[in-house]
């Protein structure tokens, strides 16, 4: 009997010694998670502010940058272009030898664009106004420019009716609409022009600005996503480092 029972105490000892030493390794695996958890939790009001913050630094970036000189004429990305309507008159004027004048109304445009982004900036942090809760979930798990998306689609209207008296102030101060008209009136009075272009110069100057800004403000977007030296703010680098 006591070759039977003796084999059997040992046998539970070892057992009860093996799952107690799962139980603990499990409890530690569950404090670490949960301990882990509780460091990288996010209230609501966080994310919100986080996003709102991650808008308005990348605007304020975007602004200053497009609105130094070259910012639009030298960056390719966003350089503002004769409409596509406009590219056959672009070709037959630079091949009348009016390259110039061509050159010259291109320039304009882009200035024009650089000026407005001095006083319009502002006007674009200022719509970053309201944000839902779903609305901040979704854009933090979103793309890494769903914040640039989500603000795009909620105040490009109002955005477009606010830049367009800033593009046709900049337009009149950088002589932009002469040279646009000087450049039509030439195309006009080509013996080979049967269509005459008449585009809305302030209109185009102003999409292009926006689109340029928008493209800027999804850059910076990206950079605060990926790159930690972009997080500024200490609400920048809780929600984002997260």
């Amino acid at each position: 009997m006591k070759r039977i029972v003796l084999p059997l105490l040992l046998l539970t000892s070892v057992a009860s010694f093996a799952q107690s030493s799962l139980l603990k390794k499990a409890s530690s695996v569950l404090n670490k998670a949960t301990s882990s958890t509780g460091k990288t939790s996010l209230t609501n009001d966080e994310i919100v502010s986080g996003l709102k913050e991650a808008l308005s630094v990348g605007a304020k970036n975007s602004a200053n940058k497009l609105s130094a000189v070259d910012g639009f004429f030298a960056n390719a990305a966003i350089k503002v272009l004769m409409p596509p309507e406009a590219q056959k008159v672009e070709k037959a004027l630079r091949a009348a030898g009016m390259g110039k004048l061509v050159d010259n109304a291109i320039l304009s445009m882009n200035r024009a664009a650089e000026d407005a982004s001095k006083s319009a900036a502002p006007i674009f942090v200022n719509a970053i106004t309201s944000m839902s809760i779903t609305d901040a979930l979704n854009i933090l798990k979103g793309s890494d420019t769903a914040a640039t998306g989500y603000l795009r689609g909620k105040t490009t209207a109002a955005l477009s009716s606010a830049f367009r008296p800033v593009i046709d102030t900049a337009l009149q101060k950088t002589a932009a609409t002469s040279y646009w008209k000087t450049v039509f009136d030439a195309y006009n009075k080509l013996p080979t022009t049967f269509n005459k272009i008449n585009p809305d110069l302030a209109g185009y100057v102003t999409e292009k600005s926006l689109s340029g800004m928008f493209y800027q403000v999804a850059q910076e977007e990206q950079k605060i996503r990926k790159d930690p030296a972009a997080r500024v703010t200490d609400i920048l680098k809780k929600v984002f480092g997260s």
